[in-house]
């Protein structure tokens, strides 16, 4: 769902906000409430052209875009979210120090909990803040004449940081720095401290020989690149994190050909012919690369969930949904784990990808950004 926020009429922002506001104070009990609440935001939109939601609208509402992201498995859990309200950031530091607060809040020793931080919203057409980064904590990648070292994924931001005088050590896990952009200011870069980064060194319960792989991950997906619109309110940056799904890390960022690609060295390590797919070397290989992410995470402490467990947690949210007598959405080819995924109910069942709100939608990335990866033929 990539869209860019477009400023809404007063006519379609009352619409959007009447929409919202029935729907959230029915579902809080607060129905007495609906008539005047509107009125109060009717007066807002005339006099200012825009609205501010209040604690529990904000809060109410972003669980709301969890319950309704389609591409989230992980939605049973959407009345667990804590709202971090951070409207009143003003600075590009204050907001950065924010998101380190908000990964050492999410992490909660291991516990991780499921977080989302909110900063001031689009007014009047202007965005007021952007993160540049597709996650809080994210890999480096470089160019180098022997290929990409580190996320390949990252080497538009990379290479941007670097021209703005940034240095990493050069290796296959270096963090990037925060680039916090203030409406059409020019950015800033702001290194994460130590205190907000949690790494999970990888290995396997029974191969010995993994942990010479030199593999890690960080602990708390937190991301970053999308906005969140309630009621007709465009927040650009809203950060929102839960726990990882792990064939998010040993299906998808370590095993992918243009990620980290780390199949066929798991395969030769466990002594695997690569010459021939019929061999299945690469199930097999991606097979034991997930064990090593869920041993590990287990080995320090860091929730992690496996996707067997985490689509019988979606049918589950499917339960609680028809007993609540709202149709669940969803975009199955993102639903469907990226192993396994005949074995589980998902597989067997059509979803309605209709997009409802409030949600969370994909930013299209910077212009800077996007440049360096038509140059990199991308």
């Amino acid at each position: 769902m990539h869209e860019s926020p477009s400023e809404y009429s007063r006519r379609e922002l009352y619409a959007e906000a009447d929409a919202f506001v029935r729907e959230c104070y029915s579902e809080l009990g607060r129905e007495s409430e609906i008539e005047d609440r509107l009125d109060e935001i009717a007066d807002e939109i005339e006099r200012r052209g825009h609205y501010d939601h209040t604690a529990f609208e904000l809060e109410h509402g972003a669980k709301m875009a969890w319950r309704n992201s389609n591409r989230c498995i992980g939605r049973l859990f959407w009345q667990q979210l804590t709202v971090a309200d951070a409207r009143d950031c003003e600075t590009a530091r204050e907001v950065h120090e924010a998101c380190c607060t908000h990964l050492e809040r999410a992490r909660n020793g291991g516990n991780i909990k499921p977080l989302l931080t909110v900063f001031k919203p689009m007014i009047d057409g202007d965005r007021q803040v952007r993160l540049w980064n597709y996650e809080l904590l994210r890999y480096a990648g470089y160019r180098t004449a022997d290929g990409i070292v580190g996320d390949p994924d990252e080497v538009e931001l990379t290479e941007y940081c670097q021209s703005r005088g940034w240095e990493g050590e050069g290796t296959r896990f270096d963090i990037l720095p925060h680039v916090v952009q203030i409406r059409d200011q020019e950015p800033e870069l702001f290194e994460v401290p130590e205190s907000a980064v949690g790494e999970v060194r990888l290995r396997h319960p029974e191969y010995a020989w993994f942990e010479d792989l030199g593999l890690r991950w960080y602990d708390v997906p937190v991301v970053s690149n999308m906005r969140l619109e309630i009621g007709g309110i465009h927040y650009t940056a809203a950060p929102f994190s839960g726990w990882y799904v792990s064939t998010e890390i040993g299906a998808r960022n370590l095993a992918d050909e243009d990620r980290y690609d780390m199949l066929p060295a798991v395969a030769e390590k466990l002594g695997l012919d690569t010459g021939d797919d019929r061999t299945l070397w690469k199930d097999e290989a991606l097979v034991e690369l997930n064990r090593a992410v869920l041993h590990s995470f287990a080995e320090d402490g860091v929730q992690i969930v496996d996707h067997h467990t985490v689509t019988d947690q979606f049918e589950r949210f499917e339960e609680k949904e028809a007993a609540a007598g709202r149709e669940v959405t969803g975009d199955r080819a993102w639903l469907l784990p990226p192993m396994s995924s005949a074995t589980t109910h998902v597989f067997e069942n059509d979803y309605d990808n209709t997009v409802k709100k409030p949600n969370f939608f994909y930013r299209n990335p910077p212009a800077t950004l996007s440049e360096r990866r038509e140059s990199l033929g991308r």
